[in-house]
């Protein structure tokens, strides 16, 4: 069943798509496990998940932690801002993506950040801070922290060559996320390392993605607002 034009997620997203268009999976109707998928196609879970993940994003299916995956219905209508690996937004423009690495350690929760993943007062976060450039022009200042139980080898990570959103997606499903995107000025330090004048109006978004029930990361990702826009979809 491989292919070696179209990516074998893609194949795995294809099949679950045409079943469904064709009337043979309605929703609410369940799909195959990830290991039965793992089974058919003879590939990995993480690739199985990743195109589970994907279809749950683009309002396909639906996953139920502990019952499955299921059809989802599609007689409603929801914003829809995908989680996109920033890496790879930027390579499908056919440009270069790079990576300034600021800062990588860990940090004890503040109240704040107690109370957002849910955790004891001091509980110990990873956390990282790093810009990622398109075509060496400075395009998003990244300020994340990391739950180290769902992600206990993210601190390994050669972030030179992997982003923290592709770790994270690769390693700890989403089951859910919120997010909130404001205009704001940026600090002195943010605004240094965006190379951009502390006067200049930023996007900034600060995401919360979610798996089985506890928080794995929190993330502050500000953007020049000259040199980037959100899109979304109504589905």
């Amino acid at each position: 069943m491989r292919s070696q034009k179209v990516p074998i997620y893609e194949q795995v997203k294809a099949f679950i798509c045409t079943k469904i268009k064709n009337g043979e999976w309605v929703a609410g109707d369940s799909v195959p496990s990830e290991s039965a998928l793992m089974h058919q196609f003879g590939i990995s879970r993480m690739t199985v998940n990743r195109a589970l993940r994907e279809l749950m994003t683009e309002g396909v299916v639906r996953r139920v932690q502990g019952s499955g995956t299921f059809v989802a219905k599609i007689d409603h209508v929801s914003s829809k801002l995908e989680i996109r690996d920033i890496q790879e937004e930027i390579e499908e423009r056919g440009h270069v993506h790079g990576t300034e690495v600021i800062f990588v350690g860990t940090i004890k929760a503040n109240k704040a950040l107690s109370q957002c993943f849910n955790l004891p007062s001091k509980s110990l976060l990873f956390h990282t801070i790093m810009v990622h450039l398109e075509n060496g022009l400075p395009l998003q200042f990244e300020d994340r922290f990391v739950n180290p139980a769902l992600a206990p080898d993210y601190l390994t990570v050669d972030f030179s060559k992997t982003t923290p959103t592709r770790h994270l997606l690769d390693v700890v499903p989403v089951t859910s996320a919120a997010y909130s995107i404001e205009a704001a000025m940026p600090s002195e330090i943010e605004a240094r390392h965006l190379k951009i004048k502390t006067s200049q109006a930023c996007l900034v978004m600060v995401r919360t993605t979610v798996s089985s029930n506890q928080v794995a990361s929190l993330a502050r990702l500000i953007y020049p607002a000259s040199r980037y826009s959100f899109k979304g979809a109504f589905q």
